[in-house]
């Protein structure tokens, strides 16, 4: 596949950069490592440690950055909303290597099984495949991420466009990449193994080549199998990074990754009578021939931070990405009991996209007489370009876009020819300004702020000729005050807003009608508490309602598409993380969350319960340490029973998975651990794609691994 870098340039400077040029030299990027300013800043805050990114402290499952949040070097103490860390030492306790299984420990996120093809969750109920983000810069193509490359990895929950933009109704998913640092030189590899015969080889290099240059280099080969009939692939990434001083005040960070991802795409199971389709497990639902994904990513960002001052600081960030994604797949489409035959469809789509983003962002924090400010003021300008095609698989030559097969342990697939579906273009680009205040009045802090978004959005369905347009332009607010009885204690409540424009969150085309229609909004209302008992401890608890709204429905009189669209999602959740002991250390959390649709332009759709939304959500994993080289591990993942889909007619049963974990430090360099997965092999299906994609879990699986370090 060939870039036309120049195209992109040229078109992203034409329509953004002009603009966005005004403001780079008084503003800055919003980064996890302006954490490192705050040790500096003269008006930090009492409770702000002396370096609030957590570097490396074994078995630390507390973060205490949460500059994510709100752009600023502020303690996630003082965030006023929900947010989920799951740190290095977790992800490597339990043994994940992708953000897919990483995310299954988090409350409040439940998994889509994205068409067996790419990362897709609901967050508070809201589906998406685009609420992603590489330290704080959309991430927003269809794939599966690894975590090789990556530090820690935050869920921030609940509407908030003033940070994140467009999209992001029920919270984003953050993944902080690892870095070059200074000091001595580190290295490691590892290696992993699964009971399947599944296995992972990974390195990471750190090193100092001299006081103002410092290199790291991670990378990962990966071979996949399961407990399926039909399923393999293999997973390579690489990704080199850079740091330098360029001066005692001026900071640049370079990463490069690619990561190239091939693997069988597998849409699960059809159901029956209102529920999975049992005794079929291992069954592969398409054709072990065509189901097929190959995925090429290209990523380069650079970071560039200056401190003016311990006060005031001011950074420019610029992240080119290059997704080209293919995938080809057989699926099922339903059972007919009385004939004992499963239908099957089937396509194949092809991507091609080009993001270039550029932000910088003005932090400031200074005083007043006694009031304690932070200040931030930024701008983000993007530019994306798709071209998309899709293919429908047809049977009986080339007559039926369906075919019923026998249904037997193994399906066979009749021929098929592929006519074309649908393709298209478009071309995105977008703006945006934002402002917010940091108010420390000493036991009260208040957070206020706003973003204005220009989203302008021009595609071509190639098949129909149809050129579609439109531009929205959007005010988003958020407001949080959070109460501060002592400086380890924060009470908080806020209001955030944010907005879906009307071609979805892949704008990969517009329709005639989705021409004319106004975007989505999202409301979410939040009341919480956060307590850290002691630093390596955090409590939290919150309760909120999300409201989204001006969503479209058909009415089913006059045909005709309104905006009068409503749903309500109601929950709270409650969490803890880090060393209760020395000994010990937890990650624990627990989600309630009641969804429905509350106003529609047909009226039978009132009170329909939101797909995958279980209203009730266990995780939990600990590890203690018997000793300075021994140590045991436990987790627990539970989710009552959800809808598959929004018919409401298949129920995904509920379930409880145990896992098991042994750690051994045999050296000082070496350390061994044997993960169990699903200890009771247990039988569950944990996420669908509709009512006939349906995943089941894996059953009782062990992985060994081994770790050296020098």
């Amino acid at each position: 596949m060939q870039i036309n870098l120049n195209r992109v340039v040229r078109e992203f400077l034409i329509r953004t950069v002009s603009r966005f040029a005004l403001l780079a030299s008084v503003t800055a990027l919003p980064a996890p490592a302006l954490a490192n300013v705050a040790a500096e800043a003269e008006a930090q805050r009492d409770y702000l440690p002396s370096n609030i990114i957590v570097t490396g402290e074994r078995d630390t499952y507390v973060n205490e950055d949460g500059s994510t949040g709100t752009k600023t070097p502020t303690p996630i103490i003082d965030v006023p909303q929900a947010v989920t860390v799951i740190t290095a030492d977790q992800l490597e306790d339990q043994g994940v290597t992708t953000l897919n299984d990483a995310l299954r420990f988090v409350p409040g996120v439940s998994l889509e099984t994205g068409e067996g093809h790419r990362d897709e969750v609901f967050i508070r109920g809201q589906e998406t495949t685009a609420d992603f983000y590489i330290d704080g810069l959309r991430d927003d193509a269809q794939y599966y991420r690894p975590l090789y490359n990556v530090d820690r990895v935050e869920v921030l929950k609940g509407a908030n466009a003033l940070i994140f933009g467009r999209g992001a109704g029920g919270g984003a998913i953050n993944r902080v990449s690892k870095t070059a640092e200074f000091g001595m030189s580190e290295y490691s590899v590892g290696a992993q193994v699964d009971t399947f015969g599944a296995f992972a080889l990974t390195g990471d290099a750190n090193l100092p080549a001299s006081e103002s240059l410092a290199l790291r280099v991670t990378g990962t080969y990966e071979e996949f199998d399961n407990h399926r009939d039909v399923y393999d692939g293999r997973f390579f990434g690489v990704s080199p990074t850079v740091t330098a001083n360029l001066g005692p005040d001026t900071r640049l960070y370079a990463y490069y990754t690619y990561d190239d991802d091939e693997r069988v795409v597998d849409r699960g199971l059809p159901s029956v009578d209102g529920g999975p389709l049992r005794g079929f497990d291992e069954t592969f639902f398409g054709d072990a021939d065509y189901n097929f994904s190959d995925v090429a990513v290209h990523v380069a960002r650079t970071r560039l931070e200056h401190d003016f001052s311990g006060a005031w600081s001011v950074n420019a960030s610029v992240m080119f990405a290059d997704y080209d994604k293919f995938y080809s797949n057989i699926v099922p489409a339903g059972v007919d009991v009385a004939t004992d035959t499963v239908r099957l469809a089937g396509y194949e789509s092809g991507t091609d996209r080009q993001n270039l983003i550029g932000q910088v962002n003005l932090v400031g924090q200074f005083e007043t007489g006694s009031l304690g400010h932070t200040l931030l003021i930024g701008a983000e300008a993007g530019s994306q370009d798709t071209d998309s095609v899709r293919d429908q698989a047809r049977f009986n030559n080339g007559t039926d876009t369906s075919v019923s097969v026998a249904l037997e342990d193994t399906i066979t697939v009749p021929a098929f020819t592929l006519t074309p579906q649908r393709a298209s273009t478009s071309e995105l680009s977008t703006l945006s300004f934002y402002a917010q205040e940091q108010l420390d009045i000493g036991i009260l802090q208040l957070v206020a702020g706003v973003r204005y978004d220009r989203f302008d959005l021009e595609s071509t369905d190639i098949r129909t000729g149809f050129d579609g347009a439109r531009v929205d332009e959007r005010w988003s607010p958020r407001f949080g005050a959070i109460l501060k009885p002592q400086e380890n204690l924060s009470i908080y409540a806020s209001y955030a807003e944010s907005f879906l424009p009307s071609a979805g969150d892949q704008f990969t085309v517009l329709g005639q009608e989705d021409e004319g229609i106004e975007p989505e909004t999202f409301e979410n209302i939040e009341l919480g508490v956060k307590w850290a008992p002691h630093t390596e401890l955090l409590l939290t608890a919150a309760v909120f309602r999300l409201t989204r709204s001006n969503t479209p429905s058909v009415d089913p009189v006059t045909s005709l598409t309104t905006l009068v669209g409503e749903s309500q999602v109601e929950g709270f959740e409650l969490g803890m993380v880090g060393k209760p002991t020395d000994s010990l250390s937890l990650s624990l959390g627990y989600t309630y969350l009641d969804g429905e649709i509350t106003d529609s332009a047909d009226a039978t759709d009132i009170g329909t319960v939101l797909q995958q939304v279980p209203h009730h959500q266990i995780t939990a994993w600990a590890r203690y340490d018997l000793t300075d080289r021994v140590g045991l591990g436990a987790g627990v993942i539970h989710q009552s029973d959800q809808f598959a889909s929004m018919s409401n007619d298949v129920v995904l049963p509920s379930y409880t998975r145990v896992d098991a974990a042994v750690f051994f430090e045999a050296t000082d360099t070496l350390s061994l651990q044997l993960n169990v997965e699903n200890l009771f092999d247990e039988d569950y299906y944990p996420s669908a794609h509709g009512d006939n994609n349906i995943q089941p879990g894996a059953p009782l699986n062990a992985s060994l691994g081994a770790r050296l370090r020098f």
